[in-house]
């Protein structure tokens, strides 16, 4: 995985072997060899190519295209959980890796936002309501 993912990273980032050797503080052939899969970077150079191709570490490390839908590896703090089917009355289930991620939990109450230009958003009700009585302060001033 680690491989495939640094040479499409790379390339998608119009990225030479030696151009990204240069940003990591390694040699062409370093780079050479990570991609045929004869090495692996240490800890600290993963995370250096991890922060300039935009990725986090994990995806660099472990991201299965088939698994995501056949997309490419999305930049740091984006996702793609899936599809979900909506249910005869609206209702959704929320994919186990975005529960996990954004800690929701049964019972947690969201809120949601609409743009009919770019769709629907989720939001915690309690982090919405902290940003509204924010804004509300900062207005009465």
């Amino acid at each position: 995985m680690f491989r495939e993912n640094l040479i499409r990273l790379r390339k998608m980032k119009g990225l030479t072997q030696e151009a990204l050797a240069e940003k990591i503080g390694v040699t062409r052939q370093a780079i050479a060899k990570w991609e045929a899969g004869e090495t692996i970077p240490d800890l600290e150079r993963a995370r250096l190519i991890a922060d300039v191709m935009g990725v986090s570490l994990d995806d660099l490390s472990g991201f299965e295209p088939a698994e995501n839908l056949g997309f490419t590896i999305p930049p740091k703090g984006k996702h793609v959980f899936g599809v979900v089917t909506v249910g005869e009355k609206g209702q959704i289930v929320i994919p186990v890796k975005a529960r996990k991620i954004f800690h929701i939990a049964p019972g947690d109450q969201l809120i949601v936002l609409g743009d009919e230009s770019q769709g629907l958003a989720l939001l915690k009700s309690e982090s919405f309501l902290q940003l509204a009585d924010m804004i509300r302060a900062s207005a009465e001033k």
